[in-house]
């Protein structure tokens, strides 16, 4: 029977093969079950989303969201504003708990402050902690970013930074706070608070060179650049008309940069751009059927102004180096200040004999403006973190940069320091009477089964616990010594050389801690309000303030 179905009914009746096989479709139709531990996954998940993406919390309640997740995961039950706030709260309050333990392990760390205000009008405060853990890698973490609704006084700042940083434990840690250079902030840390003042290395050069270029005949021409880039950024036909003369000419397809009042170093970026488009440029000016013949009057530059622009080029592309390149949190930058002041002041910013007045008065202006906000000649100058950070960053503690008093005085203050820190014999505890007695007692029985005078008792009692007791190192002789040795290369990490030489130079090596933890810029800080943007627009402008500090805080941590 089986047989004749087979070979006369194949059709109707299935193998046993067939039959066994199951279908694709059974797998493939068949729900997967979102249990608890999934559910918790795929919150977890969208709890990390919107922290590391700056999502609106009100996301989870977006339209476009819940049907994503309605297809993807039918059974998944999406959580609502409120849990989610829940959340990030919980996240946020673990997350800062690590943080304080860590802090709690470190001896010593530095602050930067700035302050920005939202799209609600609202004025907030950021700070953050830089410090070099035991392994003497460079640590930093965003504390806060707190509402402050009360006046900016200078009272109401160093209450601020004094409450922020006693809640995080480390009041009595810091060795300075880095700030920009209004006043008030300035006079917060200078009079009302107990740590050291450092204004901002790129907000302070930045002055210098704004006061450059408030000479009048350079303000004249940076006032044409803009005027000309501002009628390309507003007219589509003449954006196109560059366009197509870019390609005639070959030149990069680049748009022309406008200069930003608040970004440093626009300046540069749109002459360098300018110079780099001058004949295309000119070619649209001069093309009647894109630019009226008054226009172009209005908007083409003299030659004058192209060679002053072209002259500039150089010094400041020096100056934006030197901004760009402390700017950095990642490795030490404080030391770095004066060494690269010095370098400006000698070696960019002196006049050269071919280049126009124009030029060589703008450098002067910028050269007298940089020694009277930097100091980097007076004595006085010594105190200052920058130059006890350079002489503590093996790269720079020769202080070629500085003359002789001010070389005699920074290591005159650094002695000062040394005093304060304990090492070796001195850190140890004295034995007292009762310790040594208890310490007889413990090993009463075993020197009873021995000679009084066994061998060592001997050569103690000849030669005396003096004899191979090592020399205390004073702090004069660490000093000394660190002075002799050899600088290492600029280009190597000077936190590597104390990790090798941290126990030959015990004193040191604490002070060392204390003061290449200290950046050179506030933009640490600053950067926040990037952070804080994507958080405050318009979406979000009504999150609690707590809120904006906890989504901040565990995005940039």
């Amino acid at each position: 029977m089986r047989s004749h179905l087979s070979a006369k009914h194949a059709k109707e009746v299935p193998t046993e093969k067939d039959a066994a096989q199951p279908a694709i479709t059974n797998f493939t139709s068949r729900p997967r079950r979102c249990d608890d531990r999934r559910a918790g996954d795929i919150t977890g998940l969208i709890t990390n989303m919107i922290v590391k993406d700056m999502l609106p919390i009100s996301f989870v309640e977006g339209g476009g969201f819940l049907e994503l997740m309605a297809s993807v995961e039918p059974d998944y039950r999406v959580p609502g504003r409120t849990t989610m706030t829940k959340r990030i709260e919980k996240l946020y309050k673990d997350k800062a708990e690590d943080l304080r333990r860590s802090l709690s392990t470190i001896s010593k760390v530095s602050i930067t402050t700035d302050g920005w205000t939202a799209l609600t009008t609202e004025s907030y405060v950021t700070i953050t902690c830089h410090y070099i853990d035991s392994e003497w890698e460079m640590k930093s973490a965003v504390l806060q970013t707190r509402a402050t609704p009360e006046r900016h006084t200078a009272e109401n700042l160093a209450e601020g930074l004094r409450s922020a940083t006693e809640s995080w434990g480390i009041l009595e840690k810091v060795t300075a706070c880095v700030h920009d250079n209004a006043s008030n902030v300035t006079l917060a840390n200078n009079e009302y608070l107990d740590w050291d003042s450092s204004p901002c290395y790129a907000h302070t050069l930045q002055l210098a060179i704004n006061d450059g270029f408030k000479l009048k005949p350079i303000h004249h021409i940076v006032a044409g650049a803009s005027r000309l880039v501002s009628h390309f950024h507003h007219s589509t036909v003449a954006t196109q008309a560059l366009c197509q003369k870019q390609v005639d000419q070959t030149l990069p397809d680049h748009r022309l940069i406008q200069y930003c009042r608040t970004r440093w170093n626009s300046i540069y970026d749109m002459f360098d751009r300018l110079l780099e488009q001058r004949w295309a440029v000119a070619a649209v000016l001069s093309d009647r059927s894109v630019t009226t013949l008054s226009d172009a009057r209005t908007l083409e530059l003299a030659d004058d102004s192209w060679i002053v622009m072209e002259e500039m080029l150089p010094v400041l592309r020096s100056l934006k180096c030197a901004t760009t390149a402390l700017c950095g949190e990642s490795g030490v930058s404080s030391s770095m200040i004066y060494p690269v002041t010095a370098t400006l002041l000698t070696k960019h910013l002196p006049a050269a004999p071919e280049e126009s007045k124009k030029v060589a008065e703008y450098k002067q202006t910028v050269s007298v403006s940089l020694k009277r906000r930097l100091k980097p000649d007076e004595v006085e100058s010594a105190k200052k973190v920058p130059f006890i950070a350079s002489f503590l960053d093996p790269r720079h503690k020769h202080l070629k940069f500085a003359n002789d008093a001010l070389r005699d005085a920074v290591k005159a203050r650094v002695k000062e320091l040394l005093s304060a820190f304990a090492v070796g014999a001195d850190a140890k505890p004295e034995i007292t009477e009762e310790d040594s007695s208890e310490s007889e007692s413990a090993g009463g029985s075993a020197a009873a089964k021995r000679p009084r005078y066994d061998n060592k008792s001997a050569m103690l009692t000849l030669f005396g616990e003096e004899y191979h007791a090592e020399t205390p190192v004073t702090p004069e002789m660490e000093l000394s010594h660190y002075c002799d040795e050899k600088c290492i290369a600029p280009h190597l990490d000077p936190l590597d050389w104390w990790r090798v030489n941290e126990t030959k130079y015990e004193r040191l090596a604490q002070l060392a801690r204390s003061y290449l933890c200290v950046p050179a810029t506030s933009v640490p800080s600053e950067r926040v309000f990037s952070a804080a943007g994507l958080i405050l627009n318009r979406l979000r402008s009504r999150l609690h303030p707590d809120h904006v500090d906890q989504l901040i805080f565990l995005n940039k941590n």
